[in-house]
């Protein structure tokens, strides 16, 4: 009956596969640094570089992971691009997450 039940409430493969990504993209803490630092506002790549204490480079790189999940986006303001969490939900999950390690 368990199994039945179980069976029933399979998550499509999609979404199982979607959800992995998620964790595995914040799994990185550079990664889950930038999204940190997002959470309080709009920053340009070489903002986040100084904050870090990396290259610029390796921003970009995390960057271009993160867009590519939905979970950051950006906006042009002549040459320079703004980086910021994509939708409440980013920081919710943030939020969550560190509360569920602080216990």
């Amino acid at each position: 009956e368990r199994v039945q039940k179980a069976k029933t409430e399979l998550l499509p493969e999609h979404h199982t596969h979607d959800m992995a990504q998620l964790f595995k993209a914040m799994g990185d803490p550079t990664r889950l640094k930038i999204l940190h630092a997002l959470e309080t506002g709009e920053m340009c790549v070489c903002d986040l570089a100084a904050f870090l204490k990396i290259s610029e480079s390796a921003v970009s790189h995390q960057l271009r992971v993160l867009r590519q999940l939905h979970l950051v986006a950006n906006r042009r303001d002549g040459p320079i691009l703004y980086y910021r969490l994509d939708d409440h939900h980013v920081g919710r999950i943030l939020d969550l997450a560190l509360t569920h390690v602080k216990e």
